[in-house]
C-alpha cells in the first residue's frame, strides 16, 4: 500500500469523527522531505487529548491500512501512540488539546482535517528551532561524565560495558555534529546522511569501533574525547555556553590518576560551526 493510499484510509475513518477537530501530517510526510522509507506521522487535536477513546478511533483508522504486530499506547510520552504493521509500515501519532499545540509549526504539519483553522493560527516555523543553552551545556556535561567512567569500567574488568559507554560517547558526538550545522527538519534517527557535512561524516567514519579490550577501548574513548571536546568548545563559544572547565579538569585528573592517561590532545582544526 502506497503511503498516499494509508494516508487516504486513515482519514477517512477519521472525518466523521467530530471528537477529532483537526488531523495533520507531521515528520518528513508533512514538510515535503519523504523518501521510500519515511514513516507516517500525525498530529491529532481533540478536546481532551489523548483519551482511551480517542486511542481507540486511532486503532481503528490504523487497522484499515493492515495488520498491527507492535501497539504501543502512551508508554513512551503521555500523548503518543507508536505502530508498526506487517510489512514494516510505521505509523505514529502524537494526538494533544487545541491548548497544547503551541509547539506546532504551519511549514511541518499538512493538514488533513482542520474543523476549527487551527492551521492559519500557527507560526509559520522554518529554519532550525534553537537549542538551550542549559541543554548544550548538559550534553558537554554528560560526555565529560561518561568519559570518566573509564577508570570504572577498565577496574572492574567491564570491556563489556565499556564498549557501551564508548556508544553513548558516539551518540553525543554525533548529536553535537549535527547541532553545529543547524540543519532544518531534523526528522528521525535514521536521516543522519542529510543532517552533517562530508568532513563531519569523515570524523565519524574514522572513529575505531573497539574490541571489548582495555587496551583498545582506552585509546578509543582518549580518540572520541580528541574529536568532541573542540567541537564542544567551539559550540559552546559561538552559542555563549559556559564550558565546563573545573569538570573537565578533574575528569582529565581523574583518568590521570587512575589509568596513567594524559589529556587527549583535539583531533585537528575544526570547521566553523552555525551559532543559531
Amino acid at each position: 500500500m502506497t503511503p498516499d493510499t494509508a494516508i487516504a484510509r486513515i482519514t477517512a475513518a477519521l472525518e466523521p469523527e467530530a471528537r477529532i477537530r483537526a488531523l495533520f501530517l507531521s515528520g518528513s510526510h508533512g514538510n515535503g522531505m519523504a523518501d521510500d522509507w519515511s514513516d507516517l506521522d500525525f498530529v491529532m487535536v481533540a478536546e481532551e487529548g489523548l483519551t482511551d477513546e480517542i486511542a481507540a478511533l486511532w486503532r481503528d483508522a490504523v487497522g484499515r491500512v493492515g495488520e498491527v504486530v507492535l501497539w504501543r499506547d502512551r508508554i513512551v510520552r503521555p500523548a503518543l501512540i507508536n505502530a508498526v504493521l506487517a510489512g514494516g509500515n510505521r505509523i505514529d501519532l502524537i494526538a494533544l488539546k487545541p491548548e497544547h499545540m503551541g509547539g506546532q509549526t504551519r511549514d511541518a504539519l499538512k493538514p488533513l482535517i482542520d474543523r476549527d483553522g487551527l492551521h492559519v493560527t500557527l507560526p509559520d516555523g522554518g529554519g532550525t528551532p534553537a537549542t538551550s543553552p542549559a541543554r548544550l551545556r548538559y550534553g558537554f556535561d554528560e560526555f565529560l561524565r561518561i568519559l570518566g567512567l573509564l577508570p570504572v569500567a577498565m577496574g572492574r574488568g567491564e570491556y563489556l560495558n565499556g564498549v557501551t559507554g564508548l556508544f553513548h560517547l558516539r551518540n553525543l558526538l554525533t548529536e553535537l555534529m549535527i547541532e553545529g550545522t543547524a540543519a532544518p527538519h531534523r526528522g528521525g534517527a535514521l536521516h543522519l546522511n542529510r543532517l552533517i557535512t562530508d568532513e563531519q561524516k569523515a570524523a565519524l567514519a574514522a572513529l575505531p569501533v573497539p574490541a571489548p579490550e582495555r587496551e583498545a577501548l582506552i585509546a578509543a574513548h582518549l580518540a572520541y574525547a580528541a574529536e568532541y571536546l573542540p567541537r564542544a568548545r567551539q559550540l559552546a563559544d559561538a552559542r555563549g555556553v559556559e564550558w565546563p572547565e573545573r569538570f573537565e579538569a578533574a575528569t582529565w585528573d581523574y583518568l590521570s590518576d587512575t589509568l596513567g592517561i594524559a589529556r587527549a590532545p583535539a583531533a585537528g582544526p575544526q570547521p566553523k560551526i552555525a551559532t543559531t
